[in-house]
């Protein structure tokens, strides 16, 4: 028997495979690592490419307020379908790659991580470039970090573009239990940011 969750993975990637970049829904050892440094008490969370919520609800399990929490989701039914899901949740649909047009979710507030479920390795290098770059300069706080999982062998964030944006990338773990193996890297920014 298929779950919900993996119909509605199943249906966005027969309308858009390359927006979506995996093959199975990520499952609860990749959620846990890509949640487990986010301090629920003290971070406002943006989550982008959220798809059937599985971040989301380890997110909301670890304790981050619906209120702190925003998503941005660039597919419509997926969106509508996180709105009912987590009705308390601001979704905002659009495309990661223009979130300098997304008012601040948090008011004055930035955010203090972005948890990304982007397919970052499928994407054009203008396009993370253009997210990282958004997200770093618009919505995190200077301390603030973005958690990045990959099926790679690598960060799927170019050394180029990492050093263009005044970033660094550091691997924080590897959930073997996720299908497939997933590797998790928190992407901040350097000593003396070039953004």
């Amino acid at each position: 028997m298929i779950n919900t969750d993996t119909t509605q993975f199943l249906k966005a990637w027969l309308r858009n495979p390359r927006a979506i970049g995996a093959v199975a829904p990520s499952g609860p050892a990749l959620a846990r690592l890509m949640t487990q440094a986010i301090h629920p008490e003290r971070d406002p969370v943006l989550e982008l490419g959220p798809g059937t919520g599985v971040f989301t609800q380890a997110l909301l399990k670890r304790g981050v307020p619906q209120a702190r929490l925003a998503l941005v989701e660039a597919d419509p039914q997926m969106a509508d379908r996180l709105e009912s899901r987590f009705p308390g949740v601001r979704v905002y649909q659009r495309d990661a790659a223009r979130l300098e047009t997304l008012p601040s979710p948090f008011g004055r507030e930035r955010a203090g991580a972005v948890v990304s479920g982007l397919p970052m390795l499928s994407m054009p290098g203008n396009q993370v470039k253009a997210i990282l770059a958004s997200a770093f300069q618009h919505h995190l706080r200077e301390d603030g970090v973005l958690y990045q999982f990959t099926y790679g062998p690598r960060c799927p964030v170019p050394r180029t573009i990492l050093q263009a944006c005044g970033l660094e990338a550091i691997r924080i773990g590897r959930a073997l239990l996720n299908l497939p193996p997933a590797t998790v890297y928190q992407i901040r920014r350097t000593a003396s940011p070039a953004v």
